[in-house]
């Protein structure tokens, strides 16, 4: 299917192409261009129009640059611009005038892309959904996913993001939401913010690029809730309030946490609707709750939309639950959960929730299964984590843990906090941990990796995945 034409594509960006040519979607990469695209040559770590001759070689239709680069002909298939960043952000400004799509914009200090994919599922129910595959929610990645978005497509889910202050309002009027939601606010990314308000302000600031009679979903109760009241109200959003306060139009009920899944009971207006979410802990389930008032603001079927979650589990990196077989023969090994994508203090708390209650299995040799958590430092807290990580050893889930081994520098101030018989091993680097990820489990444990993405805990998930025998393996998320 054509997403760009050469026409249409130098119409929008006010540049200049000597070929006729048909794109059939937008790369920014040469290791993951699919044929047909449009090599965007934007320049960050590396100038990307030193890699359009190897675009072209792969089977791009066409590069986005501003000059010719280097041993490409100037006869080939190239939309010449003033500036490419800029000429990419015309793409998505086009494409969302062209799109009759319902637009849903999602930001929040947890759960964005997690949330991204449950209004995935929940809204392929009613039609053709655009969203990106991977967290592209920032200055490049908003406009990217705008700029692919197909004409056809009924719904089109972008994150944004922000890791300083006034990213999100530009972003947001890019997109032009009809519904925009806040997942919810915490502390993360703190050292850009004096305090969680500056957070609360900055993420409200969603609002702003809401489309004229647009929607505002968002949690109210939370200490910052009245912050992004008062924003949605600015910007004359109707109101979509999600969470457990009666003045919530997507009101929870009561909720359980189970072994094998999050059980939600919801009020949406009149409706009574229960949401089954599989190998979720808890703190999926506000995420949840928040999607059915979206699915309310875009006045679709609740109890189709409800259905719709139901199909959602969490991914790799985001609390991915998963059965590693030590010796299949045996029948021994144990559960890992994969949440080694991002972490601050509440993630961190709601993971450690999730840990607690599942029972662990069987030993084997009369050693007892342990729950154990692996946890890498929390980046971007500014002056308080080292307060932050201390904390942690005054959850009261992490008292149903048996063994925390700790990552990273920041972690120390929580393994010097541990009681003993909880005191793991304590290392700088993730690899340290990694290199001797056999003697970390054994049969029957209940594993938790968490840790932000630069502490590279994800390195340890890899270790311990390639415990399982290669004739054995890798199953999925084991029902006892």
């Amino acid at each position: 299917m054509t997403l760009w034409t050469a026409d249409d594509a130098a119409r929008a960006t006010g540049g200049k192409t000597r070929s006729d040519w048909q794109a059939s979607g937008i790369s920014i990469d040469t290791r993951s261009l699919q044929a047909g695209d449009l090599f965007v040559a934007l320049s960050a770590v590396r100038d990307g129009h030193d890699f359009v001759a190897q675009a072209l070689e792969k089977g791009a239709s066409a590069a986005l640059v501003s000059r010719v680069p280097d041993g490409v002909a100037a006869d080939a298939p190239l939309l010449v611009v003033a500036d490419v960043m800029d000429a990419l952000r015309a793409l998505a400004v086009a494409a969302r005038a062209r799109a009759r799509a319902r637009i849903i914009a999602v930001t929040g200090s947890v759960g964005k892309t997690s949330t991204k994919e449950m209004l995935r599922e929940m809204l392929a129910e009613f039609g053709h959904v655009h969203a990106a595959e991977a967290s592209f929610n920032n200055h490049w990645g908003v406009p990217v996913t705008l700029a692919r978005m197909p004409q056809d497509a009924d719904f089109a889910i972008i994150e944004i993001g922000m890791n300083h202050p006034d990213e999100i309002a530009p972003l947001a009027q890019l997109a032009r939401p009809h519904v925009a939601m806040i997942t919810t606010i915490a502390p993360a990314h703190l050292e850009a913010f004096d305090d969680i308000s500056g957070i609360a302000r900055e993420k409200a600031s969603i609002f702003s690029g809401l489309a004229p009679g647009g929607h505002a979903v968002f949690p109210c109760d939370l200490p910052t809730s009245p912050i992004l009241l008062e924003a949605a109200q600015s910007a004359n959003a109707v109101l979509h309030r999600f969470g457990a306060d009666e003045a919530a139009e997507a009101r929870l009920q009561d909720m359980a946490q189970t072994e094998a899944a999050l059980v939600m009971r919801a009020q949406l207006g009149h409706l009574r609707l229960a949401v089954r979410l599989a190998n979720a802990g808890a703190h999926f389930g506000m995420n949840a709750l928040g999607c059915l008032a979206v699915a309310d603001a875009l006045g679709v079927d609740p109890a189709r939309a409800a259905m719709g979650l139901g199909r959602w589990q969490p991914p790799a990196g985001r609390g991915l639950r998963q059965y590693i077989a030590l010796d299949p023969v045996e029948e021994l090994g144990f559960t890992l959960i994969d949440d080694a994508f991002n972490a601050n203090p509440a993630s961190l708390e709601a993971a450690l929730n999730m840990l607690a209650c599942i029972t662990p299995g069987q030993g084997h040799g009369g050693r007892k299964a342990r729950r154990v958590a692996i946890l890498g430092d929390m980046l971007e807290l500014g002056t308080e984590e080292q307060a932050l990580h201390e904390a942690i050893a005054e959850y009261p889930a992490l008292a149903q843990v048996d063994l925390v081994h700790c990552v990273g520098p920041r972690m120390a101030a929580l393994s010097r906090r541990l009681p003993l018989r909880q005191r793991g091993r304590w290392v700088a680097h993730a690899d340290d941990l990694g290199q001797i990820a056999h003697l970390l489990v054994g049969p029957g444990d209940v594993v938790l990796v968490k840790g932000s993405k630069g502490s590279l805990v994800s390195r340890i998930v890899d270790a311990l995945r390639n415990l399982a025998p290669a004739q054995a393996g890798r199953a999925g998320p084991r029902k006892r």
